[in-house]
């Protein structure tokens, strides 16, 4: 648990995208206890926006993708994988004049090179990441798990926010993630009810695609 906490708080720091959250400070309390300190930030993380008002409408979600690149862009280029992207860790806020301001949260799964995370310590996580938004390599525990693997949870969350559902959802974690390793997903305009630009939605699926090599490589190249 020292570990993980040491871990995300150095490589949070590190990190200076204006689409990171900013960490100022950590360290142990008196009692033991854990604490670092971070920018205040005023608005919902997507999981809450989502739930509160409903899917969004295309050019919002693509707004907000675009900002979460941006940060995953500078991280990867660090040699660190998040590990943990989904609605959650990214949140929408105001900042200065700016609404709909990314902010990606929580790197405390991020890894330095491709490779096996550490364990979590949160019942909602599973083998070192979120079921709903685990991409099929990292359930399976691939020691091979890169960049790529944080771009297949990209795609689950853009699934997200333009269809209120996840993409696979099992009756338990361990069904959810078997669905993602050997399941394909409905197109997004079938699960929500609604068109949605024919490239936009070849896109997200192309996100979502079981084998690494058959997404886009880089964050860079999704965000184009």
């Amino acid at each position: 648990m020292t570990q993980r906490f040491e871990r995300e708080a150095q490589a949070t720091a590190l990190l200076r995208s204006q689409h990171t959250v900013e960490v100022y400070d950590f360290g142990t309390a008196a009692d033991g206890s854990f604490y670092y300190v971070m920018e205040l930030l005023d608005g919902f993380d997507l999981d809450q926006l989502v739930t509160r008002f409903g899917p969004l409408p295309p050019a919002r979600v693509i707004h907000f993708l675009h900002q979460v690149c941006e940060s995953l862009a500078e991280a990867h280029d660090a040699g660190l994988i998040h590990r943990d992207i989904k609605p959650a860790n990214l949140y929408a806020c105001r900042h200065g004049r700016e609404v709909d301001f990314m902010k990606v949260l929580d790197f405390g799964l991020v890894t330095e090179k491709a490779g096996p995370a550490a364990d979590s310590d949160s019942g909602a996580q599973v083998a070192g990441g979120t079921p709903a938004f685990m991409s099929p390599e990292q359930v399976l525990g691939d020691e091979t798990v890169d960049a790529r693997s944080d771009i297949y949870a990209i795609g689950c969350v853009a699934y997200w926010l333009l269809t209120g559902t996840t993409v696979f959802s099992g009756e338990t974690p361990i069904q959810t993630m078997m669905m993602q390793v050997s399941m394909q997903p409905d197109p997004p305009s079938s699960r929500a009810g609604r068109a949605f630009p024919r490239a936009l939605e070849a896109v997200v699926l192309s996100f979502l695609a079981k084998e690494p090599s058959e997404r886009p490589q880089t964050v860079d190249a999704l965000s184009h």
